[in-house]
């Protein structure tokens, strides 16, 4: 019950992001505002618990998610022989890019990181 509470916040925080997105013709999609809202909810007891059950479900059967993934890959077998080493480059670089980006991004983060600076100073 506590797991399926969860869910429904996680549903009623995107379809909120959604609404604010299309609302404000944001420029990015309605579920990361959605995730935006959830961060500050997070501090909140009465979310938390439910929403951490709802995850842990979820995360306990994360393989289901990949079935839809394996079937697309199947049904267009025809797109991914012809097209196989050129998507296989692009997902390669774009996981290295996107590998790069994380290391620099915490890098930049732990230089101006004012307790990491006090403890080696």
């Amino acid at each position: 019950m506590m797991a399926l509470r969860g869910l429904a916040y996680l549903l009623l925080l995107q379809a909120a992001g959604e609404g604010l997105a299309h609302f404000f013709r944001l420029p990015f999609p309605g579920p990361v505002v959605g995730l935006v809202l959830l961060l500050p909810a997070l501090g909140l007891a009465w979310v938390r618990e439910p929403v951490a059950a709802a995850a842990e479900l979820l995360l306990a059967h994360l393989s289901l998610l990949f079935i839809p993934v394996g079937v697309g890959v199947i049904t267009h077998m025809a797109l991914v022989s012809q097209y196989g080493v050129q998507l296989l480059v692009v997902i390669v670089l774009s996981t290295w890019i996107g590998l790069a980006v994380t290391a620099l991004v915490l890098r930049a983060l732990l230089r101006a990181d004012p307790v990491q600076d006090h403890a080696h100073g």
